[in-house]
């Protein structure tokens, strides 16, 4: 199997298990939105694959789980916010790692992620709630990206120890 192949097939793999990681716990924001653990697994292609795959993976396994979710007005936004996160953590990580080490150099890419998350949310949101209001979603967003970032540490460690082994 050539490179290119490998990185399809894990960019897929990664888009069905963040499709899989939004669906599975479902917690309603106050704006027909809703929490998740997606974002976790968002960071983790950010950090593991190539930019475009990671943007990729991101977008159409979290827009996916919107429309299989019944959200489809959040789609076509989540498949952008979560393919920017990806990229966001991606090159951050990629940038850092070497100066810094792996772990601050994934939180500081989730974190910057996560805080383009929120905004995105907030700023559509606000265009179709107004903005004060749309202020109700911010904290939901940012438990869902901490969540998100902590479960995603975890996840980039238990994998790291598994490719170390082999």
């Amino acid at each position: 199997m050539n490179l290119k192949t490998k990185r399809i097939v894990n960019a897929a793999l990664f888009a069905a298990l963040i499709c899989i990681a939004t669906m599975i716990i479902k917690i309603p924001s106050p704006f027909k939105g809703y929490m998740n653990l997606g974002d976790s697994v968002v960071l983790l292609s950010g950090w593991l694959l190539p930019p475009f795959y990671s943007f990729f993976a991101a977008a159409i396994g979290s827009a996916l789980a919107d429309i299989f979710s019944g959200y489809i007005i959040y789609a076509p936004v989540t498949f952008v916010i979560k393919g920017i996160m990806a990229i966001c953590a991606n090159l951050i990580f990629k940038k850092t790692h070497n100066l810094i080490g792996v772990t601050a150099a994934a939180v500081i890419g989730g974190i910057t992620a996560e805080c383009l998350m929120a905004a995105g949310y907030y700023i559509f949101e606000g265009i179709f709630y107004g903005f004060i209001p749309s202020l109700a979603g911010v904290p939901a967003n940012i438990v869902q990206g901490a969540a998100g970032l902590i479960t995603g540490l975890l996840l980039l460690k238990l994998l790291k120890v598994h490719i170390a082994k082999k």
